[in-house]
């Protein structure tokens, strides 16, 4: 039976789900709106539902809305505003290279996490743990590279923007968590709830903004394509509530590194949408990403 402390465990694998689903939609309509337009449709179309979720845990739990003592700000606004360079750096990464690949380079994230989150917030690893993340990031590296490819600056440059996007990735979710833990006298689940109603919020307000001044036509398309911009927030605003809550229980590096099995996901998906057939290699680097995440689970 699952115990409060493991729960980050579920949590960080449907949200995982939710991310992939979430990423595949972007990218669809990252042709229509352009990066930042598609990069707003997670805030702008997530932040309702975000709203609506912490309706909903403060009339589970009856806890009230929390006001966040000074130090919850810049948490946020690191983790806010990294994941906005991030994603829009990922949309451009997956305009330039597969579907697969490019995840495979986003999760490189989780051994930066676990770095940054010993830095920032002294989150402690054991050395299993470590290894583990080492594993699978191996994994991940393995999966990502083609050997043999023309190494053209049109194969270096995605590759370059998809590790940097992970390194925003891996600020992000440790500005999340230093977050989520700095609001006091509530539940676990009610703090992540309020800093994805806040997150989203400054989220939405910056890119609506930058919008405004440099492409407003952006924005009315947006609103032309409001159907799969309302899911597509949807699915965005459902995997960071499961985000911030197992971040919430555990050390960013924790849930990053468990967060590998998207590659597994984003394979399936790429494979059923996008007809991109896995390679032996790629095989071999799942296998390793399977084995470190099982050890990573297991200590």
């Amino acid at each position: 039976m699952l115990s409060v402390a493991t729960l980050w465990i579920p949590f960080t694998i449907i949200a995982a789900l939710g991310q992939v689903a979430r990423n595949a939609m972007q990218r669809s309509l990252t042709g229509p709106l352009g990066t930042w337009g598609a990069t707003n449709i997670r805030f702008l179309f997530g932040f309702p539902f975000s709203i609506l979720f912490l309706a909903v845990v403060l009339a589970a739990t009856g806890d009230k809305v929390p006001w966040p003592a000074p130090v919850f700000w810049p948490w946020l606004l690191l983790g806010a505003l990294s994941q906005i360079v991030a994603t829009g750096m990922m949309l451009v990464a997956m305009n330039d290279r597969s579907f697969v690949v490019t995840t495979a380079y986003l999760k490189t994230e989780a051994i930066q996490a676990a770095i940054f989150g010993f830095i920032f917030l002294g989150d402690h690893l054991t050395w299993l743990k470590v290894i583990a993340i080492v594993i699978a990031t191996v994994g991940v590296v393995i999966t990502a590279l083609r050997p043999g490819g023309e190494k053209s600056f049109a194969e270096i440059r995605p590759t370059i923007v998809g590790l940097v996007a992970a390194g925003f990735f891996a600020l992000s979710a440790v500005g999340f968590r230093g977050a989520v833990i700095s609001v006091p006298g509530v539940t676990f689940v009610t703090a992540a709830s309020c800093t994805l109603v806040f997150g989203l919020f400054v989220q939405t307000l910056v890119l609506t903004i930058y919008l405004l001044a440099r492409a407003p036509d952006v924005l009315k398309a947006i609103l032309g394509l409001w159907k799969p911009s309302m899911l597509a927030g949807f699915m965005g605003a459902f995997a960071s509530q499961f985000w911030f809550l197992a971040l919430a229980l555990t050390a960013a590096a924790n849930v990053r590194t468990l967060a590998l099995v998207e590659v597994l996901f984003a394979q399936a998906v790429s494979y059923y949408s996008f007809k991109q057939p896995m390679s032996a290699r790629e095989l071999f680097g799942i296998v390793l990403i399977v084995i470190g995440v099982a050890l990573l689970v297991a200590v």
